[in-house]
């Protein structure tokens, strides 16, 4: 619902490429363009290694419907100290983003230019952007991020994290594909 008196700029929102059911975006011009609508970080968070491997198990704790049902995505927000904010949780992992950032919207918390997102599943370029939109630094994944939100992080100064999970020996694994993460 728009306030009495809202004007909605329609043209600013019409997107003219091709895209297929595979893919949210397919050209590199269609990236720009999007980035064009947002800035680029300026915050510059430095999230530490330590803190990047506890959030999958604060994650999952704070997981009660994926519990009961075993079949949820989540999105979290956490402080730069590794202190959980919010949870969200869907069948999707878009939409858990979006429960999250709403909240935000709602809460007036927006940016959230000290937060890391930490994401459940794989990261897609429409989740960076959306991440961006946001004002959020830092993205960690418990998954893979595609290219095309490789290729989006670096050019917006986000820090991407992937596949942050057990290492098998007791550790964390991570790979950072865009940004900096301290020891």
């Amino acid at each position: 619902l728009l306030a009495p008196g809202a004007e909605v700029d329609f043209d600013r929102l019409t997107r003219h490429v091709f895209t297929s059911s595979s893919c949210g975006i397919c050209s590199k011009a269609s990236i720009e363009a999007i980035q064009a609508q947002f800035p680029a970080i300026e915050t510059r968070v430095v999230p530490r290694r330590a803190v990047l491997a506890a959030l999958p198990a604060a994650l999952r704790a704070a997981q009660a419907t994926f519990d009961q049902t075993g079949g949820l995505h989540a999105s979290a927000l956490f402080t730069a100290d590794g202190a959980l904010q919010t949870v969200r949780e869907d069948v999707g992992r878009h939409n858990a983003l979006d429960k999250l950032v709403g909240r935000a919207f709602f809460d007036g918390a927006l940016p959230l230019g000290e937060s890391i997102l930490l994401v459940s599943g794989r990261v897609s370029f429409e989740l960076m952007q959306k991440a961006l939109g946001a004002g959020i630094p830092v993205v960690a994944a418990i998954s893979a991020p595609s290219s095309a939100a490789v290729a989006f992080a670096q050019a917006s100064g986000q820090t991407l994290v992937g596949f942050l999970r057990p290492d098998g020996a007791g550790g964390m694994r991570m790979n950072v594909y865009a940004g900096t993460v301290a020891d």
